[in-house]
């Protein structure tokens, strides 16, 4: 999250500058935007546990990523789903590879009309295996698979499809429009506000 962001707001008190992530985080409401890495889910984390301690209420996440780490995503998923306050997570723009992933953890999930979401099978990524043995690539080959796995059984476990229809759809990269998301139970429903 973004701390250099700041916004005036007139009050009771007068006019008064504050800082807008704290503001949106006092309304329960989180921003996951960028790569996915291992600082931004940490921070995600610790909002969502501060968050938790009213379980009554609801927790917005935002999210417009193009993915990123697979462990440090998972990770978010896991505590988005042991969290006992509803989440509510909403498209903006894109959600794709982990990105999506971490969609998916939300229990109400929202896209606006012109957002899209793209699922894939994991890759290395910028991995370089110049100078590794056989049996050294093949061991990151095995671990690629079980990630696939692993990312394959969320997916299809969320969206209500089989798991051989995940493995269809999730060898090249595949966008869904806001429509074609909700018809394939990737998101429940199409929005046309942010609130």
């Amino acid at each position: 999250m973004r701390s250099d962001l700041n916004r005036i707001l007139e009050s009771s008190r007068g006019i008064e500058r504050i800082n807008l992530d704290d503001h949106l985080l006092s309304e329960r409401k989180i921003f996951l935007e960028g790569d996915i890495s291992s600082e931004n889910c940490t921070d995600i984390i610790k909002a969502l546990m501060l968050m938790d301690g009213q379980a009554d209420k609801e927790i917005t996440l935002y999210i417009n990523s193009p993915g990123g780490d697979c462990e440090s995503g998972l990770a978010l998923y896991d505590a988005i789903r042991m969290t006992r306050s509803k989440v509510r997570a909403v498209c903006v723009g894109l959600c794709a590879s982990m990105g999506a992933v971490i969609y998916l953890a939300a229990d109400q999930r929202e896209i606006l009309p012109h957002s899209r979401i793209m699922i894939h099978d994991p890759s290395f990524g910028k991995a370089d295996f110049s100078g590794q043995k056989s049996k050294e690539i093949e061991e990151h080959l095995a671990g690629l698979n079980k990630m696939r796995e692993t990312l394959a059984s969320i997916i299809a476990e969320r969206t209500g499809r089989t798991l051989e229809e995940i493995y269809e759809v999730t060898q090249y990269d595949s966008f869904y429009t806001a429509k074609e998301a909700v018809d394939f139970g990737l998101a429940h429903k199409i929005i046309n506000t942010l609130i």
